[in-house]
């Protein structure tokens, strides 16, 4: 009894290691942001960017994924909704470099080696830490000391995905992060003399299209999580 559970045991983990499939990609698209500065549009890409990206997937439902993102964004208040803003002037620029993971749901099943179940949409939730440039101190004449920083964000987004040929998908992105900062802008309640409109943390979004080469054949999935 116990050499057959042994035997089952060993068979099942087996087919899990060798039966998965896995995708490696590649994403290109804009970055927008959301803050103290500038526009206030949640999807609004002005700066391109690029992502790389892993996934296992663990059943047709359902994929873990890893992703680093490369992620510039601005903001111009010239650009701005609104006239406080427009006559006060500011703008920058700031670099993010995002290291995620996660888990992504699919609305349908998906398998490539299927015949019918080739496309789905999904939704993802990931827990990201990035690096970003910040202002570091004010000397007291005003002068600004520029650092890095190292925080995190709580990233969620909505997709698309679809075959395109044998081994080849595409996909369709929106991801929004909110993070625990307030000084992607380089702008917050601290700057001396410069007001601002509110007390909100910053946003980042990306907005692209990936090409998927899924590889780990043949596809034989696990029941569930």
């Amino acid at each position: 009894m116990k050499k057959s559970i042994l035997f089952i045991v060993f068979i099942s983990f087996s087919s899990i290691l060798l039966g998965q499939v896995n995708e490696i990609g590649i994403s290109i698209g804009g970055t927008n942001y959301v803050g103290d500065v500038g526009r206030n549009y949640y999807l609004y890409p002005n700066k391109p960017a690029t992502a790389i990206f892993f996934k296992h997937n663990w059943n047709p439902r359902f994929a873990l994924r890893a992703t680093y993102s490369y992620l510039p964004i601005e903001g111009n208040d010239l650009n701005a909704d609104t006239k406080f803003r427009k006559d006060r002037g500011i703008r920058f620029t700031n670099t993010i470099n995002e290291l995620a993971i996660g888990i992504e749901y699919n609305f349908y099943e998906y398998d490539l080696s299927s015949d019918d179940k080739t496309w789905t949409p999904y939704l993802l939730l990931e827990l990201a830490g990035f690096n970003y440039s910040n202002v570091s101190s004010y000397t007291p004449t005003g002068q600004v000391n520029y650092g890095n920083k190292t925080s995190h964000a709580i990233p969620f987004g909505i997709g698309y995905k679809s075959k395109l040929y044998g081994t080849l998908a595409f996909a369709l992105e929106a991801k929004f992060r909110y993070t625990f900062e307030d000084d992607l802008d380089f702008v917050s309640n601290d700057t001396p003399n410069i007001k601002i409109e509110g007390t909100g943390n910053d946003w980042y979004m990306f907005t692209g299209i990936s090409l998927i080469y899924t590889f780990g054949r043949p596809s034989c999935y696990t029941k569930g999580l």
